[in-house]
Formats: structure tokens, sequence, C-alpha cells
């Protein structure tokens, strides 16, 4: 059986973010069911060992609001976290990794070109490679992550790439060249016993490749960022379109919502949801349009079992 709960639902900076004075980041200053960590899905087949999809900069306090997360036994140090799969080299991606650096041991698992990123900036090194391995992951080349003591984990992991855009900060550098694939991929993640799921945080469009990829799924996590492309130009909190970032947005003829509707698939839950989203307000047209839909708004804390 598969387990999987959301650590975080929110896109970079949470909800609220931390110089943010829009209505959902104001709302959520006062409310604490209106809040949500950076993204990021915990997934267990043994509820023993678990693996980490991105480590935001939040990881901290996700692990302390999951009990499933914390040491467990009489050891002084333990963590039951096994492995980190990394979809991209995003902030609110791979932050996270450096609050896990005190000695207990775990592996990395990425794309060449988000390992090469961990590599080029010396802090990643407080991750100490005899504790910490990295790991290469091949596009549609499924693999088997281990435990820290080198047995299988039992889970089945294939990594598919998905349109989407280097990290905004890799702009204009050699790691961001555009004619090599890897700055985002997704995973689709079987347990040997039973259960799968899709996780694609971050997507541009949705293609006929991945429609027929997706279709009869028992559940996809899937990039809710935007409710549309000009959310953020309109709410005037940035100049960048949706599809610049490398969002597809969640409604429109284009949209995730119009782009999946077709397909069976069982449950559908947007992640990665920015503070602008009007989704985000429970009661709001969008909230019922997405809800209508067959769409759950992801929330911190969400569990599921396959």
């Amino acid at each position: 059986m598969l387990r999987a709960i959301v650590l975080g639902a929110a896109a970079g900076g949470g909800v609220p973010q931390w110089n943010c004075n829009c209505d959902n980041c104001r709302e959520a200053r006062t409310s604490r069911s209106r809040q949500a960590t950076q993204a990021s899905v915990a997934i267990t087949c043994d509820d023993r060992h678990w693996f980490l999809i991105n480590a935001s900069p939040d990881i901290r306090e996700q692990i302390n609001a999951t009990p499933s997360l914390h040491p467990q036994g009489t050891a002084l140090r333990h963590s039951p976290i096994s492995g980190v799969f990394l979809t991209n080299g995003e902030v609110d991606a791979v932050a996270g990794l450096l609050s896990l650096r005190e000695g207990t041991p775990f592996s990395i698992y990425a794309h060449r070109k988000v390992l090469s990123v961990l590599a080029e900036n010396s802090i990643f090194n407080v991750l100490r490679p005899e504790t910490v391995a990295r790991y290469a992951v091949e596009v549609e080349k499924t693999f088997e992550p281990h435990l820290p003591d080198g047995r299988p984990s039992g889970l089945e992991v294939t990594a598919f790439v998905v349109p989407g855009k280097p990290a905004w900060y890799l702009e204009g550098t050699e790691s961001a060249r555009p004619e090599e694939e890897g700055d985002t991929i997704a995973l689709h993640i079987k347990a040997q016993d039973g259960g799968e799921l899709f996780f694609i945080a971050a997507c541009g469009e949705i293609t006929p490749a991945l429609a027929s990829r997706l279709e009869g799924a028992p559940l996809v996590f899937f990039d809710g960022t935007l409710w549309r492309d000009d959310e953020m130009i309109s709410a005037g909190l940035s100049q960048k379109t949706g599809r610049r970032m490398g969002h597809i947005s969640m409604s429109g003829e284009d949209g995730a919502m119009a782009g999946l509707s077709r397909l069976k698939i069982r449950q559908k839950v947007f992640l990665h949801i920015n503070n602008s989203n009007p989704v985000l307000r429970p009661g709001s047209d969008e909230r019922y349009q997405a809800e209508e839909a067959g769409w759950q708004i992801g929330r911190d804390g969400m569990e599921f079992r396959l």
C-alpha cells in the first residue's frame, strides 16, 4: 500500500508570504486554517521509511507537524526519512536540504542538471557525501530507491519530462541551456505491493503525451500555481505571466482543468498554489468551479492511502 501525506500545498513563499499583503495573505495571518507551507509530499509503502518529494524551505516545520516523520525508538539521533526526490532546482524545492544537515543518512535523487546546481553551490557541501549520497535520475528509466542501510525500499519511481522552465535564478547562466531537458521533471511512483500516484508540481502545458500518461491514474498531484495566466500582473504583484514562469493556469480553455477533464483520474489534487490564487478562498467562485470539476484543493496535512 502506498501512503502519501501533503506536507505543504503552497507555491514559493507560502501563505502568508512574509512580505505580501494581498487578501489571501492578510486573511491567513489571522486564521491558521488558511495558512500553507511550501509544496512537498511524503510517501511510504511500509509506514516506517519515508521519502520526500522536494525539500521546501519549510521542511523543519513540516516534519514537526507530521508525527510519522519524527524520530522513532530510543536512539538519540534518528529519522524515518530515507530519501528526497527533487523535481526541479527552484529555491522552494531544494532549500530545505540545508535543514537536513545534522548527520543522519539519507539519499538525494534528482536529474543531473539539478545535481549540478547543488554541486556548483558550496553551501550544499554541509550535506557530506559519505552521509548523504546523490544519485542522478534518468528520465523514462524506472528505478527503486534504497533505504539508508542498502535494502530495497519497495518503491518504483519513473521520472519524466514535462514542459517547464529553468529555476528563475539560473536564467541567463550556463546552467539554463534550454536545449537540454531536466529543468522540470514529474514523477510516477508505485508501491510494488500496490498503489501509485503522479506528482507534477510545475508544468507549462498539457501535451497529448502527458494526458495519455495520466489516463486512469488513481491520484495526481498537479501544478495549481495560478488560477489564470495574468493573475499576478492583474494583482500588481509581478510583471510575469504564469506561462513565463513555466506554470499552466488552472482555468481557461488551455488550462489544467480543461486539459485533464476528459481523463478518468480518480483523485485530482492541486498543489503548489500561489498566495495570489483566489481558489484558496473558501466559498469563492473559483473554488466552486474547481471542486465542481472534480478537483481537491491541496492543504497541509492531507493524507491519501492507495
